[in-house]
């Protein structure tokens, strides 16, 4: 706890109070918009706090100097998805503006590719950042899972879980934590996980129309998880592993969670 008595560390929890600040003020801005209830009331102050926790342990234990404006983007980012967590959680009450769900969603998907990009041109890129980037986009996916779950059925619950399946699975066969070569078809299969779900839960399409994309979705992150898991166990620990450069796992980036960052990257380290 040594950095928190430093001006850096002082500054640091500084910034994330003022996110969890944030979180409250947009809570009470849907609250007066749109009369947000006492289970999005809960479920949205209870990610803010949770956020704010765990954010706050992983910079004191990393010794974190500086916040940097990636990690503002990823924060702002965050802080929309705490809002559209309460509308989720409110909608099993009363269904929220679709105008205003599709909004903040739609905001929070485009900043994905934002923070990214900041961190490299200001060469801010760190482990602790990436890892607070995946969690954010992980989470994102799940909520969406759940709110397009309700008009289409608990499959579309695998979306979501299915990187906390594959961390779970980890545990129990760790050469699941190897390190993957860079692959396009599985950045791009990362890149409509968010997009899909948010299309299907806007009501633009026809129902049958919008089932068939979040099954697209589902069935391409299948395909991609079973070619990377046969990936990884074919190259496990004492076979013949290739010297490429580790790559993220672009499926794990929006949706589930790279291995190798996983294993390099935790927010909090036990």
């Amino acid at each position: 706890m040594a950095l928190i008595n430093t001006y850096n560390g002082r500054l640091l929890l500084s910034e994330t109070t003022v996110g969890a600040g944030a979180q409250v003020l947009l809570l009470a801005f849907l609250g007066t918009a749109i009369g947000l209830g006492p289970a999005g009331w809960l479920t949205g102050l209870a990610f803010g706090l949770a956020t704010w926790a765990v954010l706050n342990r992983a910079l004191l234990r990393t010794r974190t100097r500086t916040f940097g404006p990636a990690n503002r983007v990823t924060l702002g980012r965050a802080i929309l998805v705490g809002a559209v967590t309460a509308l989720v959680a409110d909608s099993f009450e009363s269904s929220p503006p679709v105008s205003l769900f599709v909004g903040l969603t739609a905001v929070a998907l485009i900043l994905d590719g934002v923070d990214g990009k900041v961190a490299r041109r200001t060469n801010t890129s760190t482990a602790l950042g990436a890892r607070f980037d995946m969690e954010v986009d992980a989470f994102l996916i799940l909520v969406l899972s759940v709110y397009v779950s309700m008009s289409m059925g608990p499959w579309v619950l695998l979306i979501g879980l299915m990187r906390y399946v594959f961390v779970a699975a980890a545990k129990v066969a760790p050469w699941l934590n190897g390190s993957l070569p860079h692959s396009m078809a599985r950045k791009t299969v990362a890149a409509v996980q968010g997009v899909f779900l948010l299309v299907a839960a806007s009501g633009l399409l026809p129902y049958a129309a919008g089932f068939g994309l979040v099954a697209l979705a589902l069935g391409s992150l299948l395909w991609s998880f079973g070619r990377d898991i046969a990936w990884l166990f074919r190259h496990r620990e004492g076979r013949n592993v290739p010297t490429a450069p580790a790559a993220v796992n672009e499926t794990v980036s929006v949706a589930v969670m790279a291995p190798a960052e996983r294993r390099t990257a935790e927010l909090v380290s036990s």
